[in-house]
Order: C-alpha cells, then structure tokens, then sequence
C-alpha cells in the first residue's frame, strides 16, 4: 500500500525550516543504548531531558524511535507483543534521552507481569522530574482505545505534558485518516494535560517524522524541566 501523505490539520502547531532543521540536526549525531530498568527502584540517575514514548503493545514504538534517530537496529523491534518488559533508555549526549517504554494492553500476559509493567508505566509518569513530554503513540487503525484512556488519565493526573503520535498511517485506506484525527482531537479536548492536536508518522516511508524531530527540539529549546509534582504542589 503506498504511504498517506500528512494531513495539514496533524502537522500542528507548524514548524519553520529553522525548527525542521534544528530537529534534523538534534537527531543527527550517533545514537546509543544506555541503560534499562525492570523496576522505579532500578531507573537510572536523572541527567538532562527525557522524552519518553509510550502505547499500546506493537504499536510501533521501537520502530519510530529508529526512524527518529537514523539507527535501524538501535531499539529492538519484534512482531511479538509484550517483548519490551523494561524501560530502554537511549542517548547520543547530555541534552535528550529518549526512553522506549513497555507496551501495555497485552491480554495474553501474565496478570501479574502486565500488573507489574503497569506500576513502572505509572511510577516513572509520575516521579521523573527531568521528563519534558510523553508520546503517547496510537495505532491510527484502530484510534484511541480503554487502555490508552486509562494511560492518558495517569498522565492528566501527574501533570506530564503528553502528545498522541498517530502511527502506521501508511497502511490506512484513503479517507480513513481524516475520521480518525477528527474522533482523536475530540477526545483531547477532556484531557487537560494533552496538547490538543496529534501528530502523524509512519516510520516505514518517513511520514511526519520530520515534524516529531521538530517537535521535541522545539521542547529542548524552550527551557528547564518540569518540578516533579509533590514539589510543584507546595
């Protein structure tokens, strides 16, 4: 199926050839496994900015954080849901971390493992103070799901500024993907920590990742981390 081309409305706010080329240049430099955590007791040390990308399992995540960074087989991808079971951090320097987390929604794992995934999910959403944005990455196919509203309440809830990516856009019917930025939009607009309009990207042909460059480096240029929560509260 050939690539959908981005609708102008996902591409928002817009982006200026400096911030498309700030974005290209952020992501330019060789990009390397640091670390992973099984648990919040085993995160590693707080260093510079974080941006963390989570979804759905096989949504899509390790595959976009390649196309990102260039770097096909830097995070490991698998048509096996439910692989990813920690969270993998990757950097090139000081200035941005990104961090693959695991999938969630996968029904054929044990209850208790998706238990414990679900609790690293929720504890590092809501103690890592030096985390700029969530991605949250949605299937454009299937669009937002129970599992992801429930993801998109913690992180309303931790005051972690997030954004849906709409991935796999590539192998949308035409038409589809117009309906589907409609319903997401409307759903954002009862999530007060949401920006209010999605991306769209297809890691496979390239669509929108640009844009999701430009978009975090416009997050770095911006200035300092948030406060963790309990300490923005007093």
């Amino acid at each position: 199926m050939s690539a959908v081309k981005p609708d102008a409305r996902a591409i928002a706010p817009a982006f200026t050839t400096s911030e498309i080329g700030a974005g290209r240049r952020l992501f330019a430099p060789e990009w390397r496994f640091v670390s992973a955590a099984g648990s919040a007791a085993s995160l590693p040390a707080m260093k510079g900015n974080e941006i963390a990308f989570v979804g759905r399992s096989n949504v899509g995540k390790s595959s976009l954080i390649n196309a990102l960074t260039n770097r096909s087989g830097l995070a490991r991808t698998s048509h096996t849901p439910g692989r990813t079971q920690e969270l993998v951090f990757f950097a090139a320097d000081d200035r941005l971390t990104l961090v693959d987390m695991p999938g969630y929604g996968y029904a054929a794992a044990p209850k208790a493992k998706v238990a414990a995934w679900t609790a690293l999910i929720h504890a590092y959403l809501r103690g890592r103070a030096n985390l700029k944005r969530a991605y949250v990455l949605v299937d454009a196919r299937r669009g937002l799901t129970a599992a992801d509203d429930e993801v998109l309440e913690t992180l309303d809830s931790a005051a972690v500024s997030y954004q849906i990516v709409l991935t796999k856009v590539d192998e949308m019917k035409p038409g589809e993907l117009g309906a589907c930025l409609e319903a997401t939009t409307a759903a954002l607009a009862s999530h007060p920590a949401a920006f209010p309009v999605a991306l769209v990207t297809a890691a496979r042909s390239g669509v929108g990742i640009p844009e999701l460059r430009a978009a975090i480096a416009r997050l770095i240029a911006e200035g300092e981390p948030r406060k963790p929560i309990a300490e923005a509260r007093q």
